[in-house]
């Protein structure tokens, strides 16, 4: 099943959006105040006290009460997820951030793919990751290879998020 040029029904009660984290606190409440606060999410709407969801940009992300039996665990207690979020001003973001406690895991760094990054742990203990395109660069450039060539409408689409 190929999910480009998939038309999914609207519906008001869920984010227009196509891939949606979910993500466990042992607070709900709190963590939606803290991810508006550190990271500028706003509050879309809120189920009861056990979740919410929130967006930024063109992107959302579910905040839900964590339970033991739901969620990714590794064996070795290795990260399993982390979260990648575009910004205009990765430099003002992580000053935002680390201004209202985020736990800076690295600072903002210039990488060779054409984004400057930061990486930080919020207080539900997720790895979350901000990113500002500093330069359209040639994926073949710095290693990559490409596995398929994008339609110049969904290059342009990517872009305007």
């Amino acid at each position: 099943m190929s999910l480009s040029g998939n038309k999914l029904m609207a519906n008001r009660s869920v984010p227009a959006c196509t891939v949606i984290p979910v993500l466990a606190y042992e607070d709900v409440g709190r963590a939606v105040d803290w991810l508006c606060s550190a990271f500028g999410f706003t509050e879309r709407l809120r189920i009861g006290t056990h979740r919410a969801q929130l967006v930024v940009g063109d992107g959302a992300v579910v905040v839900s009460e964590g339970h033991p039996d739901q969620g990714s665990k590794t064996p070795t207690n290795a990260v399993s997820h982390s979260v990648l979020v575009r910004v205009e001003d990765v430099d003002r973001h992580y000053e935002r951030a680390r201004a209202r406690g985020a736990r800076i895991l690295h600072p903002p760094t210039d990488y060779p793919f054409g984004e400057r990054q930061y990486s930080t742990e919020d207080l539900g203990g997720h790895c979350w990751t901000f990113s500002q395109s500093i330069a359209d660069v040639e994926p073949s450039e710095w290693g990559a290879t490409v596995a398929r060539q994008e339609s110049a409408s969904s290059s342009s689409e990517a872009q305007q998020g």
